[in-house]
């Protein structure tokens, strides 16, 4: 199978569903921004992270990849997004006794902190910002699109499990998180 179609040459895509949209479409922006959060991801896993966090980030991968083909296919779509996977309740849940675990491990967070450290970290805060402009793609299409729901409030949730990890992997290595500090006093 050739990997080109040329079926995007006149500037359309088509979703899961099989509908034909342009390609600056809101909704492909969503899930070609998760698609670059994957990518992200990626290269953060290239740059020596902790074990328990390649594992965190390989898991959260994969569920990126899912989360691209629910926001690909709006809610009611017919054709192959019948078989999509949608976003829901039971992955924030998860996700969000993952975050549980994280915060208990971690030192209390008592200034802002900048991203960096290990470079593993800073790759993980640079998904993390990735995430929240994925996020902000995903509630725009959802003005003209019907998104599923779960899918924007596991975007959101996805972004502070970045930032948890990103201290995370700073931690484990013993790499000190750096602090905000003014540039200038009062």
């Amino acid at each position: 199978m050739k990997i080109y179609t040329k079926t995007g040459d006149e500037g359309e895509t088509g979703l899961f569903s099989g509908q034909r949209v342009f390609k600056a479409d809101p909704l492909v922006e969503a899930y070609g921004t998760v698609d670059e959060l994957t990518a992200v991801l990626g290269v953060a896993l290239a740059h020596g992270l902790a074990k328990p966090v390649v594992l965190a980030v390989r898991k959260l991968q994969s569920l990126c990849f899912e989360l691209g083909a629910d926001l690909a296919t709006p809610l009611g779509a017919g054709g192959a997004g019948g078989s999509v996977r949608r976003m829901g309740e039971e992955e924030v849940r998860a996700m969000e006794d993952e975050m549980d675990v994280l915060t208990r491990e971690l030192p209390e967070l008592r200034a802002f902190i900048l991203p960096g450290g290990n470079l593993g970290a800073s790759y993980l805060q640079l998904a993390r910002t990735v995430c929240r402009r994925a996020e902000r793609a995903a509630f725009l299409a959802s003005r003209s699109a019907e998104v599923n729901r779960g899918a924007l409030i596991f975007l959101n949730r996805v972004s502070d499990f970045l930032f948890l990890l990103s201290r995370y992997q700073n931690f484990l290595v013993g790499e000190r998180e750096p602090e905000w500090k003014p540039t200038k006093e009062g």
